[in-house]
C-alpha cells in the first residue's frame, strides 16, 4: 500500500501524462442566456485588449533599449553554454525591470478583470493566452501582440472543473452551471452519446477509476482512458445572423471510436508506407495500393466558386468603403497615414455580413475536407513520409525587384492566396496528429533528401525548373512532377534515411502504370488539378 502523499503525486503525474481530447456540442441555452454569454465574452475581449495595450507598451520600451538588443545578439551568436546562461540571466533581469513578465501580466489582469466585472478565473485564463503571445514575441518568431476587434467573441474558459463553468450530473444527464445559468448540451449522434456515457460512468465512481489509473501507471507504466471531464469552454459564434453557443469539453483519455449507421467502424486503419508530396495547392501520394493527385481542402467543385464569390464580395466592400470615405484616401488610391474616422453605409454592412458568413462556411468546408483526406491517407497505410513544412517560408515576400518582358514590375507577393485557400500546413499538421494518435508513424525527411530533383534511371540529381510540371526522365519516361516526388518519398530507406534506389527500380513500373491510369481518369472526368500540368481538352 502506498501512502496518501505518494498516491496524490502519482495521480498528478497520471493527469500530466495522459492523453486529452475535446468533445464539441451545442448548448441548449435560451436566447436570453445566450445574450448573457455574448455579453460576458465581449467583456473578456475588452479586458484582454486593455492588458494587451499595457504589455505592448512595456515590450516596446524594452525593445527600444540598446542594451537589450545587444544582449539578444550576443545570446544568439554565442555557442558556449555558460556564456548563454549568463546572457539569459541578464535578459531576464531586464524583462523584470521593464515589467515584461508573467507575474506582472497576471497581477495587472486582477485589477482589469475587476474593472470589467469579469470572474477571476476567466480573467486569469485570458491573461494566460495573452502571455503565451508575449512569449512568442520574446522567444519565438512573433513580432507584436494583436488586439481583438469589435465583433470578435473570445471563448469563455476556466481550466478547473469546479470553478467558472461547473460540471455536475442531474437525472443521469450532464449539466453545466455558469453563474446562475444552468444548461445542458444537445446530443445528436452515436459518438457524442458514447462520450457522454463514458463521462457519466467516471463521475459515478471517480475514486475507483482514479485508483485503477494510478495502479496501472505504477505497475505497467501505461495510461488508461478514464474519461474524466477536465474543464469546459463556452464558444459563442455568429451563424446566419444569430448567436449560438457551443461547449467544448476537455476529456482525459483518447476519443471513443466512431461508427457508421450499420455499426461498422467509420475509419479503417491500413498497413504500409505512404509517400506524399504536399504542395501549396495540391497533394500527391503513393502507397502500396493506390496513387493519388488532388487539390487540397476541396470537397467537390463548389469550393472554387465559393472562393471567387468571397473575392468579389470583398472587392464590392472595398468600393463601398472608398465611396463613403473619400477623405481617407490619397489621389493614387492609397490610404492616408494617421488617425482616420470611417463611416459605413447600410449597403456595406449587408455586404460585410454576407462576406463573414461565406468565409465561415468556406473555413468549415476546408476543415472537413482536410479531415476527410487525412482519414483516407490513414486507411492506405501506417507510415507517412513527407518533406518538412515550408508554407511559412513560401509566404514571405520576394526581396529582389524584378521586371517582366513587358517592362512592368513583378509582384513581390508569393503564394499567400493559395496558402490561405488551401491550408497546406494545416493539412500536414492534421495528418501528423492523425497518424500519431492512431498508432502510426509520421516521418519528415531531411532537407537534403531532394525528392523533386532525383532521377532514379541515372541515379543522379538533375536540377529542374519550377514550371516543369510534366517532364521526362533520362530514359524518356514522362512523369507528373508532384507524383514522382511522392514516389521517391515512398521509396524511403529507414537505415540510411535516404532514397532506396533498389526499391525505386523494382516498384517503378507498377506505380507508374497506376499514375498513367490516374491521369487518364482526371482527363476523362475533366477534373482541374491546380498547377499539375495536366491539360483537359
Amino acid at each position: 500500500m502506498i501512502s496518501h502523499e505518494e498516491y496524490k503525486k502519482a495521480l498528478k503525474q497520471f493527469h500530466k501524462l495522459s492523453d486529452r481530447h475535446i468533445l464539441a456540442a451545442e448548448t441548449d441555452m435560451s436566447s436570453y442566456d445566450i445574450q448573457k454569454v455574448v455579453k460576458l465574452s465581449d467583456k473578456i475581449r475588452k479586458a484582454g485588449n486593455e492588458l494587451v495595450g499595457l504589455m505592448r507598451k512595456n515590450y516596446d520600451h524594452l525593445m527600444r533599449t540598446k542594451r537589450y538588443r545587444k544582449l539578444l545578439k550576443l545570446y544568439g551568436s554565442t555557442e558556449d553554454k555558460k556564456k548563454r546562461k549568463h546572457f539569459a540571466g541578464q535578459l531576464n533581469e531586464m524583462q523584470k525591470q521593464y515589467d515584461v513578465t508573467w507575474d506582472f501580466c497576471r497581477k495587472s489582469m486582477i485589477f482589469i478583470g475587476k474593472k470589467y466585472n469579469v470572474d477571476a478565473v476567466f480573467a486569469l485564463t485570458k491573461a494566460e493566452d495573452i502571455w503565451r503571445g508575449m512569449e512568442k514575441c520574446l522567444y519565438g518568431n512573433g513580432n507584436i501582440l494583436h488586439f481583438s476587434k469589435y465583433g470578435d467573441l473570445p471563448c469563455i474558459r476556466a481550466k478547473q472543473m469546479n470553478r467558472g463553468i461547473r460540471i455536475f450530473v442531474k437525472d443521469n444527464k450532464l449539466q453545466f452551471k455558469l453563474g446562475r445559468t444552468v444548461f445542458g448540451i444537445k446530443i445528436n449522434d452515436r459518438f457524442q452519446t458514447d462520450e457522454v456515457n463514458a463521462i457519466l460512468n467516471y463521475l459515478a465512481e471517480p475514486e475507483i477509476m482514479n485508483n485503477k489509473a494510478v495502479q496501472t501507471l505504477m505497475d505497467e507504466a501505461y495510461c488508461i482512458d478514464t474519461y474524466r471531464p477536465c474543464y469546459a469552454t463556452l464558444v459563442p459564434k455568429m451563424i446566419r445572423g444569430k448567436y449560438r453557443v457551443y461547449l467544448h469539453l476537455t476529456i482525459e483519455g483518447k476519443a471513443k471510436p466512431k461508427y457508421d449507421r450499420f455499426g461498422s467502424p467509420r475509419h479503417k486503419y491500413g498497413k504500409g508506407m505512404i509517400g506524399a508530396d504536399i504542395g501549396t495547392q495540391t497533394v500527391a501520394y503513393t502507397s502500396d495500393t493506390e496513387v493519388g493527385l488532388k487539390n487540397l481542402s476541396e470537397r467537390g467543385n463548389s469550393i472554387q466558386t465559393s472562393e471567387r464569390k468571397e473575392r468579389l464580395l470583398y472587392r464590392a466592400m472595398d468600393r463601398s468603403r472608398r465611396a463613403t470615405n473619400p477623405q481617407n484616401y490619397n489621389d493614387d488610391g492609397t490610404v492616408k497615414k494617421g488617425r482616420k474616422t470611417w463611416r459605413y453605409s447600410n449597403h456595406y454592412k449587408k455586404l460585410k455580413s454576407k462576406h463573414s458568413e461565406l468565409c465561415r462556411i468556406n473555413a468549415i468546408n476546408r476543415q472537413l475536407a482536410i479531415n476527410e483526406d487525412a482519414n483516407h491517407l490513414r486507411s492506405l497505410g501506417d507510415v507517412f513520409i513527407t518533406e518538412p513544412k515550408n508554407a511559412g517560408r513560401l509566404m514571405r515576400r520576394a526581396k529582389e525587384t524584378t521586371v517582366n518582358s513587358k517592362g512592368k514590375f513583378n509582384r513581390k507577393k508569393r503564394f499567400g492566396k493559395s496558402i490561405k485557400n488551401r491550408c497546406p500546413s494545416g493539412f500536414q499538421t492534421a495528418v501528423e496528429q492523425k497518424f500519431k494518435a492512431s498508432g502510426g508513424i509520421y516521418i519528415e525527411v531531411s532537407n537534403d533528401y531532394r525528392a523533386s530533383q532525383y532521377d532514379h534511371t541515372v541515379d543522379d540529381y538533375i536540377k529542374k525548373r519550377l514550371s516543369d510540371r510534366m517532364y521526362k526522365l533520362q530514359d524518356g519516361t514522362e512523369v507528373q512532377r508532384d507524383w514522382y516526388s511522392s514516389f521517391l518519398l515512398y521509396c524511403y530507406d529507414y537505415r540510411t534515411k535516404d532514397i532506396d534506389k533498389n526499391k525505386c527500380i523494382s516498384e517503378f513500373d507498377k506505380c507508374y502504370s497506376k499514375e498513367k491510369a490516374l491521369i487518364e481518369w482526371i482527363k476523362v472526368n475533366e477534373i482541374k488539378v491546380l498547377n499539375s500540368g495536366i491539360k483537359i481538352a
